[in-house]
Parts: C-alpha cells; structure tokens; sequence
C-alpha cells in the first residue's frame, strides 16, 4: 500500500518541482536585468531567492505541492515571461483567465513588485549590519 501511494504523489513531487525551480530561474533572469541590483552590487542569485521567498507566501495555496499553489507557480512564470513569448498579447489575456480575472492578474503583478521592493529593503540593511560591525573594529 505504501509503495503504491509512492508511486501516485511522485509524478505530483516532481511536478510542483519543476514548476517552483522554473519561476526561481525566471525570477532569476529578471533580477540579472535588473540595473539597480547591479548598481548596488546585489547579488542576483541572493536578490533571486528572497523575492521568490516573499513572493511565496502571498500565493495562492497552502503548501508547496498543493495543486493550486503549482498553478500559481506556472502562472506567474508565464507573467515574468510574457515579453519572450510569441505572442504577448495572446498570452496576457489567457493570464488573465489562468488568474481568474484581470484583477488576480494584478494582485499578482504587485505580489511580485512588493516583494522586489521588500528585498531590496532587507538587503540593504544587511549590508548595512554587515558594515557596521566591521567599522567598529576597523
């Protein structure tokens, strides 16, 4: 019984997987785009992970692998990818069904901008705190 219900949550595991680590790479991509990470000598991978992270918690679902919090995660891949798809406009308005509505579609997009605003302010203060110790002893 056990083997067997392995062998039906898998291919689920390995799907919500898939999903999670495609919007990591393109939350990644769209932080080595960004010029101001650049200018404050972010890290994009350290800026990456913390906006995925928030980004997170105001999805829809409750844990990883729910079926609704792996829909997010494609959806909102798609969203930070519609520039690079063949037809944007096609696909903004099958974003806008996925999401439930135009404004789903917008929460999302200030989800996403919150949590960019959110890192950039938690980043920030720990270089800061990162600094201040070292000028201490310096």
């Amino acid at each position: 019984m056990k083997k067997q219900l392995v062998v039906l949550v898998l291919p689920f595991l390995l799907t919500g997987c898939a999903d999670k680590q495609h919007f990591e790479e393109a939350v990644l991509a769209e932080m080595e785009k960004e010029k101001d990470i650049k200018d404050y000598k972010i890290d994009p991978a350290h800026m990456a992970k913390c906006v995925a992270d928030t980004t997170y918690i105001n999805m829809p679902g409750l844990f990883a692998f729910d079926p609704t919090r792996m829909q997010a995660y494609r959806n909102y891949t798609k969203m930070l990818t519609l520039t690079k798809l063949e037809d944007p406009k096609k696909a903004l308005e099958e974003l806008r069904k996925e999401f439930g509505s135009p404004q789903e579609l917008a929460k999302a997009h200030t989800n996403y901008t919150e949590s960019i605003m959110n890192c950039y302010t938690a980043i920030m203060h720990e270089e800061d705190a990162e600094e201040k110790p070292a000028k201490e002893q310096g």
